[in-house]
């Protein structure tokens, strides 16, 4: 069975979050971070002429995945890139490898829309179906 789109918004009480979907997990945990940034930016403003290695390592998957979308929360907060687009290289139940492509903000270029603060645990699934789906909230 295909894999139906790569991420959708998830509306809850005072946060927002994503389901994001993949054929493998490397697509998931990409789609995820394009989800993520979706909330934060209007992607189709993004130019990729910027690339950035990212390496996270967590206690599981279900951790990898929040330290993951956080990391680059922080590469946001602290480097002003949004990223647009995700090259997952390594994964595994602890360890991801990445590669982002975007720019650094241009405020009057780009439109900004959310301000997120954290992938949060509450809700969190990393499930096996037709391929992956994670569901993640966001403290906003």
């Amino acid at each position: 069975m295909p894999v139906p789109k790569d991420f959708e918004t998830l509306e809850h009480t005072a946060d927002t979050g994503i389901i994001a979907y993949g054929k493998d997990l490397k697509q998931a945990f990409a789609n995820a971070a394009r989800g993520l940034f979706s909330l934060i930016a209007e992607l189709e403003s993004v130019n990729e002429v910027l690339e950035r290695d990212i390496e996270v390592t967590a206690a599981d998957r279900d951790s990898l995945l929040v330290a993951w979308l956080n990391e680059l929360i922080y590469i946001f907060d602290t480097e002003n890139i949004l990223f647009k687009r995700f090259d997952i290289t390594r994964l595994s139940q602890h360890h991801l490898v990445a590669r982002g492509y975007g720019e650094r903000v241009v405020r009057a270029r780009h439109k900004l829309k959310t301000g997120v603060k954290a992938a949060t645990y509450h809700m969190l699934a990393v499930e096996q179906e037709y391929g992956w789906r994670l569901q993640v909230l966001f403290d906003i």
